[in-house]
């Protein structure tokens, strides 16, 4: 049977990844095929994995490069070929999205599709400015209206009747034609001294505000240098920006933070940013791949146990608990086929999350050292285990070698078993614009939890220099590998991504919410 393709329509909201609706999260997981404009800020595309099939179709006023029929046909040919396609879209696509003249082709073509609405910039933008575009004591409506019409812009506007409603007025896509728009509603007669604000790359850590009056806005916005994307705001309530801002006095608001974790292990410390106001760009610069079938471990399964009175099992990452696991599951073992041999087990972990990786498998770490780096378990475990104990080793096929020197100096011994390779990344369709980012002075710190992630990102990155990136990495080896290239780097005082955030806040004059 021919597999039958499906478009669904999908607001990202105006940039903030929070902001993303559950059932678009769930989408862009889903598809196949992403079908994105210049809108959809780079935090949501570097959630986005990289086994999907992105297509650019970005639109700027005055350069387009993509037509809207010629993505109006993308939709329609990806659809036919029988794939899942999300077109994901900034805001709503159904305000202001052009959404409705995407939908004409597919209805045309019996295409099936969904639509799903995006948390819309008109609504959104003004919040995280502390502009309430409703207040009983200021207006009791607000009106969206397009800046930028199909005839040509502003001169299609009915000002006499926006006058008239004494509501707030939204203006999308208006910055090109601002004068043109307050001049049209000072000729109706809008009172000169109406407070009116322009609000440029809002609920992004960029975003900017230049509140005024409607005839002041125009010299001030030019002052400040005011760009795009960027909304225009007339009304009383524009005055309450002074009183109810927020967004910025968050401890890391208006910081932009790149994480360079594997995804899997991302979203801890991606959390714990946001939570405090960041704004975080997910850059998986390495990923892990399982060796399987193993035989090496196969045979550490038979044997485990019965080779000594103490047996350890040391672990040097989170990946490495998981895999070591679901390697067991494979093999159809469970620990009961261990833990009931003749061998005393104990089990050792690098640092505290390794250990709470353990601690979900029912397991506690008899070891952790107190400086959570391979040199120092590999040291604190020659000194703590017994004479004539045997130790195994599960982890990275490339892992530190200064493990196992210790250990075999203490005339242990040691088995290293590696579980899985570590593959770097490139992350092709967002390179360009982190570089962009980069370049502009707009992402402000950069986070490395091993060595292996900084030689990740420098591969992937491949930018001309790296100088100007503050590197906060999670121990000395880290620390040791980013001085490699150049980079301003800080460590943590301990190996812990708690430390690391308090470090991002020292380093970045975090704010605390009661200044």
């Amino acid at each position: 049977m021919e597999k039958k393709g499906k478009v669904w329509l999908a607001g990202a909201g105006p940039g903030d990844a929070g902001l993303l609706t559950v059932k678009t999260k769930q989408l862009m997981e889903k598809v196949e095929v992403i079908v994105y404009d210049a809108l959809i800020s780079t935090e949501i595309l570097s959630q986005i994995s990289d086994d999907k099939e992105l297509v650019y179709v970005g639109k700027r006023s005055g350069s387009h490069s993509v037509s809207q029929k010629e993505i109006n046909e993308i939709l329609l040919e990806e659809a036919q070929k029988g794939k899942m396609v999300l077109r994901l879209k900034g805001g709503d696509p159904f305000i202001f999205g052009r959404g409705g003249e995407e939908l004409e082709l597919l209805v045309k073509h019996q295409i099936p599709f969904e639509v799903v609405p995006g948390v819309t910039s008109a609504a959104a933008v003004p919040a995280y400015a502390g502009i309430p575009i409703t207040h009983r004591n200021y207006a009791s409506s607000f009106h969206v209206i397009t800046g930028h019409t199909k005839e040509g812009g502003a001169g299609r506007i009915d000002y006499d009747s926006l006058v008239k409603i004494q509501g707030t007025l939204v203006f999308l896509m208006g910055i090109s034609s601002m004068e043109e728009i307050l001049k049209g509603l000072l000729d109706a007669g809008m009172d000169e001294d109406t407070p009116a604000a322009v609000l440029e790359k809002g609920t992004l850590a960029t975003q900017r505000r230049v509140v005024s009056t409607i005839t002041q806005l125009p010299g001030a916005a030019k002052q400040s240098n005011i760009g795009t994307p960027a909304i225009l705001l007339v009304g009383e309530v524009c005055a309450l920006a002074e009183a109810f801002h927020w967004a910025e006095d968050r401890p890391l608001g208006g910081k932009q933070i790149l994480i360079t974790r594997p995804r899997q292990n991302s979203s801890r410390l991606a959390e714990k940013l946001r939570s405090l106001g960041a704004q975080v760009i997910e850059l998986p610069s390495i990923v892990t791949e399982a060796i399987s079938p193993n035989p090496a471990l196969e045979e550490v399964f038979a044997h485990f146990g019965n080779r000594a009175e103490e047996e350890w099992l040391v672990f040097t990452s989170p990946i490495g608990v998981q895999v070591f696991f679901e390697q067991m599951v494979r093999q159809k073992m469970d620990m009961r086929n261990i833990l009931e041999r003749a061998a005393e087990v104990k089990f050792a972990a690098i640092g505290s999350a390794t250990e709470r990786a353990l601690n979900t498998y029912g397991f506690h770490a008899d070891l952790v050292p107190n400086v959570y780096c391979a040199g120092s378990l590999g040291k604190e475990l020659a000194d703590t285990a017994a004479p004539q104990s045997q130790v195994t080793v599960v982890r990275a096929a490339d892992g530190s070698e200064e493990l196992i020197p210790p250990l075999e100096t203490a005339g242990i011994t040691v088995e290293d078993i590696p579980l899985y390779h570590t593959h770097y990344k490139t992350h092709s369709h967002i390179r360009e614009q982190i570089s962009g980012l980069f370049h502009a002075g707009e992402i402000h710190a950069v986070t490395f939890t091993s060595a292996s992630t900084v030689r990740g990102f420098v591969k992937g990155m491949e930018l001309e220099e790296y100088k100007n990136i503050l590197a906060v990495c999670i121990g000395e080896q880290t620390g040791q590998e980013a001085t490699k290239y150049g980079m301003q780097v800080r460590i943590a005082k301990q190996a812990t991504i708690d430390s690391m955030i308090e470090l991002l806040g020292q380093e970045l004059e975090m704010k605390h919410p009661c200044d």
